[in-house]
This record gives C-alpha cells, structure tokens and sequence, in this order.
C-alpha cells in the first residue's frame, strides 16, 4: 500500500506542511528500523533519537517544531499510529465455515457466520454467536457460550456454563474456568472444595497468551467490559475486576478480591485474598498489596506505601552504604 503524507494526515486528523503533502510512504516502522518509504512516530523521550532516522516522515506531538524530517502533527501520536497500523498492515484472510475436521457436539447453537477451524471442539450445549472466530485445538465447554465477534486462538480452553462477550479477544493457551484453588485441611489431608460456579467476561475485554481465570466456587469471577489483561496473569476464584482495568504481565490476584474500575496494575503486582482495590487507582509494578485499598490510590513496594514514600525510601536506600562507611568510621574513632 501506498499513500501521500496529505492523505494519512486526513486519515488521523493530523496537521502538515504544504511543503510535505506529496512524500509517498508505503509502510510503517520503529525508529531503529526505518528505512526510506517508511513513517515512523516520536514522544518523549525519543523525539531526539528521531531526528537520526532514516525513515521518510515521522508524526509528532502538537507542540513539537523546527524538525528536520517531513511530519505530521497529531493530538496524539501512539493513537494516530494504532490507527495507521490497522490500515496499512495486511489483513488476515479468514473463511467463515466450519471445518469438517472440528468437533461440534450434540444440542450445539451456531451462527450462520461463524469460523470454526481445524481441530477445535465445540462440546454439548454450548452456544457461539455471529461473527465469532475460533482457531484450532480449541476447547469450549459444555453449556459455555461465545457472544459475537470475539476471536479465540489456538489452545485457549473456556470451561463449562463460562459466558464470553461481544468482541473480546483471547490469545494463545489461555484457560478460562479452571477450578479455584479451594481446598480444606484436616489431620494434615487436603480435601477439593468443588467449584461449581463459572467465568464471566464482559464485552471488548483482551486477554493475553497463556493466562488463567479460575472459576468461582459459587457465583461467578468477572471480568469487566473493556479491561485488558497482559499475558501471564492469573486471576483467582470469585475476583471481580471492574472495567476498563488493565492488568500487566505476572500479576496475581488471589481469590475474591474485589476491583473497581480504571484500576493498573503494573508487573509482578500480588494481592491477598478478600480484599477491596477502588477505584482508579495505580500500582507499581511488583507491589504487594496486603489491604483494601482506598479509590485513586497510588502506590508502590512490599509492604505497600504510597508511590511518593516509596521512592523516598528507593532514594534513601542508595545512601546507605556511605552512611554505613561514615558510621564504622564514627565508631572506630570513638574506640579510640
């Protein structure tokens, strides 16, 4: 594909030179990567290193002037780009059907216009709607039901009587539904609690590669509309994670732990269990969080602080062993 500077600037809603309008780019790249042809874009910090590139034009921040390369000026640079990159790269091409090589079970509910490939099953009961996409060796379970337009990868298992909403996205090995870690402790035996409740995602929620939704014991864990989890998280029986939260790679959130919306979690963040996270807040990435937290809370460390406190302690800490060499010094003379 090939497109005039003037022509991706009225596609993003972005500002140009007139001197620009009629540079030709045919592809989009990094900055490390770029090559003549190539747009690229640049935000603090990296607006310097830009200028060094070799690509054919970059888009740019509002407030950024006097570039040596052909640019496109924008509200927001990484949005204009997303947007770009939906256009410029080439588009899978899918047919919708069901391969004859698939499992359908007995009593199953399909759309007209699903995608069902190679290898995957679909068993009894279980329902999937317009549009939905399913790669091969997946598993739905029985009574499960996939609401329209989401796309399910390879490997991925959704247990069953778990609901998936409209337009969700599920990656790779993903494991939605498996059974909470519930177990009882007598004279040293572990006994299975059953789990017998289920997974509820919502609408326009992303899910990463290899993560894992426990359900819940009774009742069910959601995930709420529009929250994105990165890949590798686990999330255990009974959360409620509210929406648009966004959920970072290795975190864990131990069983019925409650969390409003617009929470970040950054990676390796950990929670105990039966807690209650407000609203809007952030958390570091590797914090411990072992109480409920309050809304807007911004955090960060083990045991948890606020993120201005901690980074007084991080600052702290690297004054340490010259305090501790003036210290011994002190105590030397005084021995004296």
């Amino acid at each position: 594909m090939e497109k005039s500077l003037k022509e991706i600037s009225d596609l993003v809603g972005g500002k140009i030179s007139p001197e620009y309008e009629s540079v030709m780019i045919n592809g989009l790249e990094n900055i490390e990567g770029a090559r003549k042809g190539d747009l690229i874009f640049a935000v603090d910090p990296h607006i310097e290193e830009a200028k060094q590139s070799k690509a054919s034009a970059v888009i740019l921040p509002l407030n950024v002037e006097n570039f040596p390369l052909p640019s496109i000026h924008v509200d927001d640079p990484r949005a204009a780009f997303a947007k770009l990159m939906n256009i410029f790269m080439p588009k899978l091409e899918i047919k919708p059907g069901v391969s004859d090589k698939a499992h359908i079970g007995e009593n199953v509910k399909l759309a007209d216009d699903v995608t069902i490939m190679p290898f995957a099953v679909v068993d009894d009961n279980a329902e999937i709607e317009s549009g939905v996409v399913i790669y091969p060796h997946v598993y739905i379970g029985q009574y499960a039901k996939i609401d329209q337009n989401t796309i399910i990868y390879s490997n991925v298992t959704i247990r069953e009587y778990c609901r998936v909403g409209k337009n969700c996205v599920i990656h790779a090995s993903t494991v939605i539904g498996s059974d909470g870690f519930g177990f009882t402790t007598k004279n040293g035996i572990h006994t299975k609690v059953p789990q017998v409740g289920n997974v509820v995602i919502q609408d326009d929620v992303e899910i990463g590669a290899n993560v894992g939704i426990d359900r819940a014991a009774m009742g069910s864990t959601v995930i709420g509309h529009g929250t994105k989890i990165d890949n590798l998280v686990h999330i255990g029986h009974n959360c409620k994670i509210g929406a648009n939260c966004l959920i970072v790679a290795q975190t864990g959130l131990s069983g019925s732990t409650i969390v409003g919306d617009n929470v970040t979690f950054g990676g390796q963040v950990g929670t105990s269990g039966h807690l209650t996270i407000g609203s809007n807040s952030i958390f570091a990435a590797r914090t411990g969080i072992s109480k409920s937290m309050p809304e807007n809370s911004f955090c960060a460390g083990f045991p948890i602080q606020s993120h201005a406190d901690w980074l007084k302690t991080q600052a702290a800490l690297r004054q340490l062993p010259e305090i501790i060499k003036k210290f011994r010094k002190i105590e030397s003379e005084l021995k004296k």
